[in-house]
């Protein structure tokens, strides 16, 4: 049973009854590209792949040894010395990288790792707004980077990923239609697969032997399906979301051991505790901010705030097996859940699958941001590669996962099903700001008539 498993994103639930046993029926999304072997380091994410008929998978052993030896070569291609040192303050001019883009496709030149990566930069604190230069700049703490064993690009000290220009490009290129529908990722179980197992788990009536019946009930609910919504669901963007709540419910369900102490499984709460708990837990990741710091003059921003919690509801399923909703939260699941808010700084520091989730929903609040200002307008800037022309990195789009099964013994005759995802409006993010007397002078120190696409 080397399958990943995982119950990923979405509101599809239910609730059986079996003796002396918890059964938890869980759904792994995993994320994989097309690819060439020059951008092979961009492409794993959590060690999970999906094939040319969008079928996800863990990585095969030919895999992991392809990337350790892809690893292994880009180790050698260090940022540039001007970039590789720590700060706490580093731009990068949108206007510079939008010339930088343009000149690459006039001489037929790759654009540079180190725009590929954003000069390092770890998360976007600032958005800075220069009329007269004709400017938009996002600023935050900065360094050189590696490849993590994921191959993940993340600082030299701190470890954590590094923005990527083509998720920034994403993000801009869809900041229009964020205001309609919702960046969000799910798996459905469908219809016909719920009412299949229902099938199955009347028929029997005890759990016997164990492997055998979880097959069985793998096998009856089948593949799921995944969806993507308001972003390319080729983007490196939509994969981001995919393997950080992949990964979540992995450490909720006790696939995966957390990194960090003190954050027990929730199958382990569910073992440990008392009365009847919420057997249709949902979680999704969403995000966290606080209100946004606006300067004086609205030419100078700050985001504030973690970027990401953990929510949890509970869900039911009609007799159709089709999905019907509910506010409430079982304890279990909602004490799993605050466990992850509360531990996500750290958990991101050591899980670069959360880490690049952050980094994600930091540039659909910029993008957001950037729109509902009308900034580009403000300081005339035209931006064609960023915003159409520059080709996105491309990836297969998931399209199904296999169901996995497992199992944790207590008191009580119920299944769980586990189920949740990633929602993103980052539209909600930005109506809420207050002044700050503070931004104007990070707004002058940032200023420059440079060339330079970056600065600090």
């Amino acid at each position: 049973m080397n399958r990943v498993i995982i119950d990923l994103l979405q509101r599809r639930c239910f609730e059986l009854v079996k003796k002396r046993t918890y059964l938890a029926l869980l759904v792994a999304l995993c994320v994989g590209p097309q690819f060439s072997t020059a951008q092979l380091v961009q492409q794993a994410v959590g060690g999970i792949t999906v094939d040319a008929d969008g079928v996800l998978s863990m990585n095969s052993v030919e895999d992991k040894q392809r990337l350790n030896g892809e690893l292994r070569r880009l180790a050698k291609d260090a940022a540039p010395v001007d970039l590789q040192q720590w700060t706490d303050l580093r731009a990068v001019s949108l206007k510079q990288i939008e010339a930088k883009l343009a000149e690459c496709l006039t001489s037929g030149q790759p654009v540079p790792e180190e725009m590929r990566y954003l000069a390092g930069l770890q998360r976007v604190q600032f958005v800075l707004v220069y009329p007269e230069q004709g400017d938009v700049v996002l600023a935050g703490p900065a360094e050189g980077w590696r490849m993590d064993a994921l191959g993940t690009a993340v600082g030299l000290t701190s470890s954590r990923p590094v923005l990527l220009l083509d998720d920034l490009m994403v993000a801009l290129r869809t900041r229009d239609t964020t205001q309609l529908e919702p960046i969000s990722c799910s798996i459905d179980p469908t219809p016909e697969g719920i009412r299949r197992l229902r099938a199955l788990t009347n028929r029997q009536r005890n759990i016997g032997n164990a492997q055998q019946t979880l097959l069985r009930m793998e096998e009856a609910l089948g593949r799921q399906v995944v969806s993507v919504t308001g972003v390319p669901s080729t983007s490196h963007f939509a994969r981001t979301m995919v393997a950080a709540d992949f990964r979540m419910k992995r450490l909720a369900m006790g696939f995966d051991q957390a990194p960090i102490d003190g954050m027990p499984s929730f199958l382990k709460l569910l073992r440990n505790g008392r009365g009847n708990p919420n057997m249709t837990p949902r979680w999704w990741l969403a995000p966290n901010y606080l209100p946004l710091a606006r300067g004086a003059d609205r030419l100078a921003w700050e985001l504030r705030g973690q970027g990401v919690k953990c929510m949890t509801e509970e869900d039911h399923l009609d007799g159709d097996g089709r999905q019907a909703g509910s506010s409430k939260a079982g304890a279990a699941a909602a004490r799993w859940a605050k466990t992850f808010t509360e531990r996500f700084n750290d958990l991101a520091d050591q899980d670069s699958a959360f880490g690049k989730l952050r980094n994600a929903m930091d540039l659909a609040v910029v993008a957001a941001l950037i729109d509902q200002e009308r900034m580009l307008d403000a300081v005339g800037l035209d931006l064609p590669q960023l915003l159409h022309e520059q080709e996105l990195v491309r990836y297969f789009a998931p399209q199904h996962v296999s169901s996995r099964a497992t199992f944790v013994k207590r008191r009580g005759d119920y299944l769980i099903s586990t189920s949740g995802g990633v929602q993103l409006l980052p539209w909600e993010v930005v109506t809420q700001s207050e002044p700050s007397t503070e931004l104007g002078a990070v707004r002058n120190q940032l200023s420059s008539e440079s060339a330079k696409w970056y600065r600090q």
